[in-house]
C-alpha cells in the first residue's frame, strides 16, 4: 500500500511540474499584450484551472490515458516508472524554455516501462499485445493535427476579426455559434452512448457470443447474452431524447422498459469484488506467498456469492443480504458495509451515466463567448462612433474571456492524463475495477494540483511562447486563445489527450501568418516541432532505463 501512496504523491507532484511546465501556455499572449501582469495572469489562470474540476464530469481523456496500455501489463513499477522518466523531461525542458508536452511526455513514459516490463517477463511480443494500438497512433497522429486545427481555427477567426464590415463579421460568427451548438450536441450523443456501452457492458457480452462454441451450455448462452446485447442497444434509442427530456426521464424510461436484471447482478458482482478487495490481494499475492490463502478465501467467496445475486429480483435485497451472510462468514463489524454495498440502485447509477456525457456547460460558454464578441463589435463599431484606441480596448477586455476559456480547455485536458495514471495505479492495486470507478478526491486533487502548479509559472517558456514565435497584438491574442479553447475543448468530448502546449503554438503561428509568413520566426518552430517529435521516444527510453533500475527494489 505504501508503494501505491508514493506513485499517487509523485502523480500529483508530475500534476503540479505539469502545471507551471505549462503555464505559459495559458498567459503567454495575455502577458505579451500587457493586458495583465504576469503575477495577475498566472492567478488567473490558476483559477480557471481549477473551474474545470466543475465542467468536466466525464474523464473522456483519463479514460484514454489509462487505458493506452493493456492491463495485463499494468504494475505499480511500471507506472513509476513512466513517472519518474516524465517528470525528468518536463524539468529539463522547462530548464532550457522548450515548451514540450506534458501529456506525451506521460504517454511515452507510461508506454517505455510496460513494454520494457513485457519484454523482460515473456521476451520479445507485438507491440499490440502490450499497448493499446488504436489509442497510441490517434494520440501521436494529434501530435500533428492538433497544432494544424489550432492553426486553422486561429487563422479563420483572425480572418472574421480583422473583417471591416461589422454586419458580415456579426453573421458568420452567428452560423459559428449554430455550427458549434450541432457538433457538441453530437458529441454529447457519443459519449453518453459510450458511457451506456461500458455501463452495461456491451464488450463482456460480445465477447461472450463471439466465445459461445465454447460454452457447455451453448443454447442457454446464447440466448442470454443476445438478450443482454440488445437491450443495451435498445437503451440507445432513449438516449436521442436526453437534450430534451433531461437525464433522469431517459433514465426511467431506460429502467421501465428494458430489463435491467443482468446489469444489476453484474454491478452487485462487481461491488463484491470490491468489497473483500480480491484484486488487491491477488496483486499481494503474487509479491508475497503469505497473502495466498485471503486471496483464495475472496475467490471462494465471490464465487459462492454469484449465484445469488443473480436472484436480486426474486429474494429482495433483504433476503439476498441474509441468504449470502449464511453463506460466507462476513466480521460482524463489517456487517453494515457489505449490506449497504450489494444494494445497487440501478436507476441513480444511470443517471450519473448519462448526466457525464452532458456537455452543456461547455457548449454554453463558447457560443456565450462568441455572443459577447458579436454584442462588442455592435457597440465599438455601430452604436459608438469606431476608433482605433476603442477596439483596440476593446480586445483587451475580450482576452480576459478568451485566456479564462483557454485556462480551463488546459486544466481540463492535462489535468485529466494524470487522472487516468492514478486510476491505473488503483486499478494495479486492486483498489478500483475500472478506470470510470475512480474516487472522487482523484480529480479533485488533480486539478488542485495543477492550479498550483500553474500559480508557480514558467517564465522561460513564457518568453518563447509570447515574443520568440511572433508578435502578438491584443485581437490577434484573442483570436489564438479562442481557437486553442475551441481545439480543446473539441479534443476532449473526443477523449483524445492532446497537447496544450502543441495546440496553442499552432494558434500563435495561425494569427501571424494571417499577418504574412514572414511575422513567424520559423527558425524557432523548426526547434520546437523537433521537442515536440522527440518526447516520446525520449521518455520511453528514460522509463525503460528507470524501470530496468526499479524491478531490483521493489
Amino acid at each position: 500500500m505504501e508503494f501505491v501512496i508514493i506513485i499517487i504523491l509523485l502523480a500529483l507532484l508530475f500534476d503540479y511540474i505539469n502545471g507551471f511546465h505549462d503555464a505559459a501556455n495559458s498567459i503567454a499572449t495575455i502577458v505579451s499584450t500587457k493586458v495583465l501582469t504576469p503575477f495577475q495572469a498566472v492567478v488567473w489562470a490558476a483559477f480557471f484551472n481549477f473551474i474545470a474540476f466543475l465542467i468536466f464530469k466525464d474523464h473522456a481523456v483519463a479514460n484514454t490515458i489509462g487505458k493506452t496500455v493493456n492491463e495485463n501489463f499494468i504494475t505499480l513499477p511500471v507506472i513509476f516508472s513512466g513517472l519518474i522518466a516524465a517528470i525528468i523531461w518536463n524539468l529539463l525542458t522547462w530548464w532550457y524554455g522548450i515548451p514540450s508536452s506534458s501529456s506525451h511526455t506521460l504517454i511515452g513514459g507510461f508506454a517505455g516501462a510496460a513494454i520494457t516490463h513485457a519484454f523482460m517477463q515473456k521476451g520479445f511480443i507485438p507491440l499490440h499485445l502490450i499497448i493499446d494500438s488504436a489509442n497510441v497512433l490517434k494520440i501521436i497522429m494529434f501530435i500533428f493535427l492538433a497544432p494544424f486545427i489550432g492553426m486553422g481555427i486561429s487563422m479563420f477567426y483572425t480572418l472574421i476579426m480583422m473583417q471591416r464590415t461589422t454586419w458580415l463579421k456579426c453573421t458568420v460568427l452567428l452560423f459559428t455559434c449554430v455550427l458549434v451548438w450541432f457538433m457538441f450536441i453530437h458529441f454529447q450523443e457519443k459519449k453518453i452512448d459510450k458511457n451506456l456501452e461500458k455501463f452495461f457492458k456491451v464488450s463482456t457480452y460480445q465477447k461472450a457470443i463471439e466465445d459461445i462454441d465454447k460454452a457447455a451450455d451453448k443454447a442457454s448462452n446464447e440466448k442470454k447474452y443476445t438478450i443482454a446485447y440488445a437491450n443495451a442497444h435498445k437503451a440507445f434509442e432513449y438516449v436521442r431524447f436526453y437534450e430534451a427530456k433531461g437525464a433522469e426521464q431517459v433514465a426511467t424510461d431506460i429502467v421501465s422498459n428494458i430489463d435491467m436484471e443482468m446489469v444489476t447482478a453484474s454491478r452487485i458482482e462487481d461491488n463484491i469484488k470490491l468489497f473483500f478487495k480480491v484484486k488487491q490481494l491477488e496483486v499481494l499475492a503474487k509479491k508475497d506467498k503469505k497473502h495466498e490463502q485471503a486471496f483464495q478465501f475472496a475467490k471462494i467467496a465471490i464465487d459462492s456469492l454469484k449465484p445469488i445475486t443473480k436472484q436480486f429480483k426474486t429474494l429482495g435485497y433483504d433476503s439476498m443480504v441474509q441468504v449470502m451472510l449464511t453463506k460466507v462468514p462476513i466480521q460482524p463489524n463489517k456487517i453494515a458495509e457489505f449490506d449497504q454495498i450489494v444494494r445497487v440502485d440501478i436507476k441513480k447509477d444511470l443517471i450519473k451515466e448519462i448526466e457525464k456525457g452532458d456537455n452543456k456547460v461547455i457548449r454554453y460558454s463558447l457560443i456565450v463567448m462568441l455572443l459577447i464578441l458579436i454584442a462588442s463589435f455592435i457597440y465599438t463599431e455601430i452604436i459608438r462612433e469606431p476608433s482605433a484606441q476603442r477596439t483596440a480596448n476593446n480586445f483587451k477586455k475580450m482576452q480576459l474571456l478568451s485566456s479564462a476559456a483557454f485556462s480551463i480547455g488546459h486544466g481540463g485536458n492535462d489535468a485529466q492524463k494524470v487522472m487516468g495514471i492514478i486510476a491505473a495505479a488503483l486499478m494495479a492495486n486492486g483498489n478500483i475495477v475500472d478506470i470510470k470507478a475512480m474516487p472522487d478526491w482523484v480529480p479533485l486533487s488533480c486539478y488542485v494540483a495543477i492550479s498550483l502548479g500553474t500559480l508557480s509559472g514558467g517564465w522561460k517558456i513564457v518568453k518563447t511562447m509570447g515574443t520568440k514565435i511572433t508578435k502578438v497584438t491584443p485581437l490577434e491574442g484573442v483570436c489564438a486563445e479562442t481557437a486553442g479553447a475551441t481545439t480543446l475543448f473539441l479534443t476532449e468530448q473526443m477523449g483524445i489527450p492532446v497537447s496544450t502546449t502543441h495546440t496553442i503554438t499552432g494558434a500563435i503561428i495561425g494569427v501571424g501568418a494571417t499577418k504574412r509568413l514572414s511575422a513567424v520566426r520559423w527558425g524557432v518552430t523548426v526547434n520546437l516541432l523537433w521537442a515536440w517529435i522527440l518526447t516520446i521516444p525520449i521518455s520511453a527510453i528514460l522509463a525503460a532505463i528507470t524501470f530496468y533500475i526499479v524491478q531490483f527494489f521493489v
